[in-house]
């Protein structure tokens, strides 16, 4: 079997500029094809990402597809860029080796999971990600602590027995927090309507919801010390990217509090994650398969972290695939935590650009069964974007 082909898309979001999804289509000589995501959707980025994933297409065409760690180690060593790589480069690697285990899990009439040897849970534990902007299908910005009790209650009674919540996104009024507001340490009336916002949450969620603070690396280490010792009462599951992504930073934060660290979405392969393992630097490694080097790359990831007994839980926040592939991976590791089902897989823009819409029941969302990821580009969707072929 040889790769013959690689399409390229950008993906057209009615209504939503700022989310511009990245996949690819690589086609074989035998007919069989496999899909895959640079995630990076949002932020700034995206047109980069269809870029790179069209310049290493270039190097794939005419291999094997079933030779994923020949072609990751191509794309990685002979790119020059793809050592101590960015988010751009291991994104382009990303969606070209996804694709390729799409191919091969096709190829062989088997899930992915299975080719990462196998199943060690029937169903994932999955949290509702972001309620702060409310979780439906319809973008809500949450502002007073009413409006936190309230979601928190609605995601409980919809069956979740986790939530992940920036508390410091917005301000009473509505306005986004500044760099100013979050440096250093807090003002107090600032520190003050984080915990009336965090109490709130853990009001409506009652003892035996998890709690999980997002706080997008907006805090510096002093600050984010400052939020972790003042929600220690409120029973944390972990604290999400407290600052930003630093061993150093990561070790001195983690010696000064009593909740588990979280981070990874902006941490890109082995050779970037090795340092926060070895130092104890975090408890919790977030990789995206979209952008951390694709799953070959995240497979290696999660098992490095195993043997520092760091738990799993993959970054998924772009289209359907990100969280389809995630799942492949995270029931087929012994030390997965939780699934992270983003508020995005639950807006239509979003689920009508794959095939199938996977979501939780009760809090639980099981691995697909179908050959390969299970989860492809609609032929609309296609058709709609702006798309170019590499042969």
């Amino acid at each position: 079997m040889k790769i013959t082909k690689v399409e390229v898309f950008e993906f057209i979001c009615e209504g939503k500029p700022f989310f511009r999804v990245i996949g690819c289509r690589v086609h074989t000589d035998e007919g069989i094809y496999g899909d895959g995501e640079a995630a990076l959707s949002y932020g700034v980025g995206a047109s980069a990402a269809f870029g790179m994933v069209k310049d290493l297409a270039k190097l794939v065409i005419g291999m094997d597809p079933m030779e994923n760690e020949v072609i990751w180690h191509k794309l990685y060593r002979t790119t020059f860029w793809g050592q101590a790589g960015g988010p751009v480069v291991y994104a382009g690697i990303s969606a070209l080796d996804v694709a390729l285990w799409d191919i091969k899990g096709k190829a062989l009439g088997l899930p992915i999971y299975r080719l990462l040897g196998g199943k060690f849970r029937e169903d994932l534990r999955a949290y509702a990600s972001q309620i702060h902007q409310g979780f439906g299908p319809v973008h809500e910005v949450k502002k007073s602590v009413q409006d936190y009790y309230d979601i928190t209650k609605q995601v409980v009674s919809e069956g979740y027995d986790a939530v992940k919540v920036d508390f410091m996104c917005y301000d009473e009024n509505g306005k986004a927090y500044t760099y100013e507001d979050r440096k250093a340490m807090l003002l107090p009336r600032v520190l003050a309507t984080f915990e009336e916002r965090l109490a709130a949450v853990r009001e409506a969620a009652g003892p035996y919801v998890d709690i999980i603070i997002e706080n997008h690396s907006n805090l510096d280490a002093l600050s984010a010390i400052q939020v972790a010792q003042m929600a220690e009462k409120y029973k944390i599951l972990y604290f999400e990217e407290p600052n930003s992504p630093n061993v150093k930073t990561s070790k001195f934060i983690c010696e000064h509090i009593n909740i588990p660290l979280a981070n990874g979405e902006r941490i890109f392969s082995r050779w970037q994650y090795a340092p926060y393992f070895e130092n104890m630097a975090l408890q919790i490694a977030q990789p995206d398969i979209g952008t951390c080097g694709g799953l070959t790359e995240a497979k290696k990831i999660c098992d490095l972290g195993h043997i520092y007994d760091v738990s799993i839980q993959a970054h998924a926040c772009g289209s359907p695939i990100s969280s389809t592939v995630a799942l492949h991976l995270e029931t087929a590791i012994p030390n997965f935590i939780i699934h992270e089902h983003h508020l995005c897989f639950l807006h239509q823009y979003n689920k009508d650009l794959c095939t199938m819409d996977y979501q939780p029941v009760n809090g639980r969302i099981k691995v697909p069964e179908l050959p390969g990821l299970g989860n492809e580009w609609t032929e609309k969707a296609m058709a709609g974007a702006v798309k170019a072929t590499v042969e």
